[in-house]
């Protein structure tokens, strides 16, 4: 089958009559070549309409407040996200899916208080999480640990409370001391007498106290092991108990009756 081709003036002419489709741009955003900016636009939710070539999206200073599972369009190529400075309180487990490319998220200057280590799994190659000005009083380890390339954790300016629950954050830093951006600036809160105590201040006998509650299975099977046993156990020697008991009386009425036979008679 031969090959064909326009000539250079009708195609030239073609592309003037059909230009290519511009990237998708929403219009409270102002867009560059991968790179949509959508700060300070009084948004209230993550506009849909982005380009799937979008690298790097500013949404700082608006009033987002809830991520759900499908608060993001595909965006398979997106390296930065920025959410800095709005109202966010709730991140949905799924929120995030999609962005795995992603290497830098900020989400400083909300009102987050609670994080899973669900909400991060996807990003397997963030490197930079930025969660400092938020409202964490604790942290489960399992949030930065979910993050295998993680090379900074900002954690600045929370309302860290240094009680036993906090011991599981302050191995993994005293850990990876290496990863934490800021630590002079994890200060306690609460309780009032560690109010501005620097966190990675502690040492080991700061948690003397603390003991480990937490059951392993291998627990459970000794207790439910154990535990029928010890019933069994204790039944019998009760009745064995009991019988010695029995028959102590009975020897001592025997005894009583041998040598007072009249009255044993009588009885």
């Amino acid at each position: 089958m031969g090959c064909w081709s326009l000539p250079g003036p009708l195609l030239g002419l073609l592309l003037l009559l059909c230009p290519p489709t511009p990237a998708a741009c929403p219009a409270a955003c102002r867009c560059s070549p991968g790179e949509a900016d959508c700060s300070e636009r009084g948004l209230l939710e993550v506009p849909w309409s982005l380009s799937a070539n979008t690298s790097t999206l500013w949404l700082a200073y608006n009033f987002i407040t809830v991520l759900g599972p499908r608060s993001f369009p595909p965006l398979p190529g997106l390296r930065l996200l920025s959410l800095a400075h709005n109202r966010l309180k709730l991140i949905h487990p799924q929120a995030l899916l999609g962005l795995g490319a992603l290497q830098e998220l900020d989400l400083s200057h909300n009102h987050l208080s609670v994080l899973t280590p669900d909400t991060f799994r996807p990003l397997t190659g963030l490197a930079t999480l930025n969660l400092g000005s938020n409202r964490l009083g604790q942290l489960e380890p399992g949030v930065p640990g979910a993050l295998p390339h993680l090379r900074a954790l900002l954690l600045q300016d929370n309302p860290w409370v240094c009680s036993c629950s906090i011991l599981p954050l302050w191995r993994w830093l005293s850990h990876n001391r290496d990863k934490v951006r800021e630590k002079s600036l994890l200060l306690c809160r609460v309780p009032e007498q560690l109010n501005k105590y620097p966190i990675m201040a502690f040492g080991d006998e700061s948690f003397r106290q603390c003991q480990d509650t937490s059951l392993s299975p291998q627990h459970y099977i000794a207790f439910f092991t154990i535990g029928p046993f010890s019933f069994l156990a204790s039944i019998f020697f009760c009745t064995f108990l009991g019988s010695l008991v029995v028959f102590y009386h009975s020897l001592r009425r025997e005894s009583h009756c041998w040598r007072r036979p009249r009255v044993c008679r009588v009885h």
